[in-house]
């Protein structure tokens, strides 16, 4: 009895518990709702896609009715109209001004144009560097060239928005025909392969053939054989025992005869066979060296970076495993670099993104053609490049890279008719005992940013290695 009071009493203080949260929540959820609709308020005025997102807020609260799914979804487009505000500049995010006759001026509609003409422009710049590149249908490529001439001309955002939307649809074209050039490819080598397969049968069930044939011969022979051994111990009169082994020699004869026919066609049918699978075999080979050459220009391309020719971070990776390789068998020097070009992002600004583009090429192709062709230099991404000096020490790397660095500074960099000073900082970080791939590319890099915080346009070498 005295157990089921005590069940009760706590079943009776759960229910008061319960109640009590219930109404907390509540309390809590008209808090909330409230902060939220002053929030909404004060927000308005941004742009007109958030301001009906909010007014859909307001209205579910006023309505008592919220959907979770549909509030889930409403999340996101605020987060994207959010997100498209953040990159806004600040003078862009204020509040609309109004004409003197009252009608509403917003200036980020100029900004929104302006973002849009800037990505059009970029996004031919990239196409006409991909059409460099990829090889396309000749209908395709037209459609491309008059595509990248629109982006890099058109003022109308109609039209710029359909032909970002086709740059997409050629995108896929280029992977479709590649996809369908190797499938037909593999589809001829099947082909081929099976001839070759229907060959290796016919020449086997010859050979078979052939094997049936000198078994028949010789069955053959010991029978007619063995009949003259009879006939001779069976016969006792001369002239009729010269007769029959006459006969049996005769038949052997006919038969190592027509043993020798059968030969003599099976020979030309495999000698025909032969030549004809010889002749397979060669266009085969020619073929597969089309399709190798083809696949070894498609891994260079894969593995090069398509604005300034460099080898890109897959070859980097490639490489760097190789040498590393090499370096724990022989342990010879070997130098890593991390190169960043300095303030690069205030060009991009003030030139925009065609003179950046300018800038990494002439820079890359300047650093390639004064290192050893047994150095490496790959784009790591962005403004940034990586260089690996086989065969070097930390004291001659950095004077190499103090070289590589006066070139560059010293070049006549002109963009709008004004001379414009590009500098680069650098780390280096020597492989030493224990090192991995990844440890001393963490010290170059470290001294790299050692480099930007001594002021830029400098070289440091990770004090690690000193």
């Amino acid at each position: 009895m005295a157990s089921e009071e005590s069940w009760k009493g706590k079943y009776l203080q759960e229910l008061e518990s319960a109640d009590q949260r219930e109404i907390q929540w509540g309390r809590e959820r008209n808090v909330l709702e409230r902060m939220l609709l002053r929030t909404c308020v004060a927000s308005e005025g941004q742009n007109p896609e958030l301001d009906e997102l909010l007014a859909r807020i307001r209205a579910d609260i006023k309505k008592n009715q919220i959907d979770v799914n549909a509030w889930l979804d409403l999340q996101e487009q605020l987060d994207r109209q959010i997100a498209l505000l953040d990159q806004l500049p600040p003078a862009a995010v204020t509040s609309p001004r109004r004409e003197s006759g009252g009608a509403p001026v917003d200036d980020r509609d100029l900004e929104d144009d302006g973002q849009r003409l800037r990505i059009a422009r970029r996004v031919g710049e990239l196409l006409g560097q991909l059409l460099n590149q990829v090889s396309l249908e000749a209908d395709a490529e037209t459609q491309a060239r008059t595509l990248q001439r629109m982006l890099l001309a058109s003022e109308n955002w109609d039209e710029l928005r359909e032909g970002l939307n086709q740059v997409a649809e050629l995108v896929i074209t280029a992977v479709s025909r590649s996809q369908r050039e190797f499938e037909a490819f593999l589809k001829r080598l099947d082909e081929r392969l099976e001839l070759l397969r229907d060959n290796f049968s016919s020449q086997y069930s010859a050979q078979s053939g052939r094997i049936d044939a000198t078994e028949h011969l010789d069955r053959e022979i010991r029978d007619k054989l063995e009949r003259v051994g009879r006939d001779i111990q069976a016969s006792a009169d001369l002239g009729q025992l010269k007769h029959s082994v006459s006969q049996h020699l005769e038949s052997i004869g006919q038969a190592v005869g027509n043993y020798r026919i059968q030969e003599t066609e099976r020979e030309q049918v495999l000698s025909e066979q032969l030549a004809a699978m010889q002749e397979k075999i060669a266009a085969m080979e020619a073929h597969s060296e089309q399709m190798q050459d083809q696949i070894r220009r498609e891994r260079q391309r894969a593995m090069t970076d398509l604005l300034t020719q460099l080898p890109n971070r897959e070859a980097w990776q490639e490489r760097l495993s190789f040498e590393f390789n090499r370096w724990q068998r022989y342990h010879h020097p070997l130098i890593i670099g991390v190169i960043d070009i300095d303030l690069f992002k205030r060009i991009n600004d003030a030139y925009g993104h065609k003179a950046g583009d300018r800038v990494l090429q002439l820079v890359a192709k300047e650093l390639k053609e004064r290192l050893r062709n047994t150095d490496f230099i790959a784009r790591f991404g962005g403004e940034e490049f990586v260089v690996l000096l086989p065969e070097t020490t930390g004291e001659d790397a950095c004077k190499v890279m103090d070289k590589l660095r006066n070139h560059i500074s010293n070049l006549p960099f002109h963009f709008r008719g004004e001379p414009v000073t590009v500098t680069f900082s650098a780390g280096l970080a020597e492989f030493t005992a224990g090192d991995s791939e990844e440890t001393v590319f963490e010290r170059a890099d470290r001294a790299l940013y050692q480099a930007k915080d001594a002021g830029r346009d400098r070289v440091c070498v990770d004090a690690g290695d000193q």
